[in-house]
């Protein structure tokens, strides 16, 4: 796999715009990270379900994008799904904040999803006996809106490898009675009454049927929560730059910061948890830097 790699790596750093010493992150850290799964597979067979958790901008998508790119290299059919392919509309969320909660028009928290949509095709995915062909949803964050349907991916039945990443991906829902204190301003002044993040916790429980299926679940976890929004910073930028879109929802300093408030809640409860239930961590520094690894 080496001299594949070799080629692969610098190919990937140049697409996803990566510097040089990225490669080094890959040759220490994904590299046995997908000897491992692809171990795992070969006992698994065809429908492994992979797992992706970490905070906004802990590179949950780049790793992905990585393990797709060798997966598919060994000749293996991999579909790549995240959580934010399967938000609501803005019109949907629109309606959704008129009937439970203003809070809710913004994507992203439990509840934002089409999960039965969500559920269904993850179901057929991990079918080791579906046969057929199936798309893949694809949402525009600039527009804030799913893309068209001309623009999903098509995949053939079975695939070998699903890959599920998301910012709370394997988190479970919060006792009620940490719900009580708001964690931030976004709560304490948009939702004094608690009525969004009960909601939210609620519907968090809609989706372990599906995170319960997870074969291998690896975490990114961040050092903090101070970190998320330095790095879901550079995030926006990166997607601004790559997506030069006129007519878009692109967010501003202030923007971000009452956005980035939105996950902090779950976010906290996930590295407070979810450590000690990932059958992967890898733990991040400061700089953005994997610093080392527990199993």
């Amino acid at each position: 796999m080496s001299k594949i790699t070799d080629s692969l790596t610098q190919a990937f750093l140049a697409q996803e715009k990566l510097p040089g010493s990225f490669a080094d992150t890959i040759e220490a850290w994904y590299l046995p990270l997908v000897n491992r799964l692809l171990s795992i597979h070969r006992q698994h067979g065809p429908g492994l379900l992979v797992g992706i958790n970490g905070a906004q901008g802990t590179g949950k998508s780049t790793l992905a994008k990585f393990l797709a790119l060798v997966f598919q290299q060994q000749q293996l059919r991999v579909a790549n799904l995240s959580l934010d392919d399967f938000y609501l509309s803005h019109h949907q969320r629109e309606q959704l904040a008129r009937r439970v909660h203003p809070l809710l028009v913004t994507r992203g928290v439990p509840g934002t999803h089409d999960i039965a949509s969500l559920n269904s095709l993850v179901k057929q995915l991990h079918n080791p006996k579906s046969s057929g062909r199936v798309l893949l949803p694809r949402f525009n964050k600039l527009l804030d809106n799913p893309c068209p349907e001309t623009q999903w991916e098509k995949i053939q039945l079975p695939v070998d490898i699903i890959l599920l990443e998301g910012w709370f991906v394997g988190v479970m829902p919060q006792n009620e009675a940490d719900l009580v204190t708001p964690v931030n301003p976004l709560e304490a002044e948009k939702d004094e009454q608690g009525t969004w993040r009960q909601y939210v916790n609620l519907c968090l429980a809609d989706y372990q049927p599906l995170f319960d299926s997870i074969d291998f679940l690896i975490m990114l976890e961040a050092p903090s929560f101070d970190c998320v929004y330095q790095w879901r910073s550079l995030q926006e930028e990166k997607l601004k730059n790559r997506m030069k879109v006129a007519d878009s929802r692109s967010m501003d300093s202030e923007n971000l910061k009452q956005f980035i408030q939105h996950f902090e809640r779950l976010t906290l409860h996930g590295l407070e948890q979810l450590p000690a239930r990932a059958d992967l961590v890898f733990h991040l520094d400061r700089q953005h830097r994997i610093s080392r690894m527990s199993q």
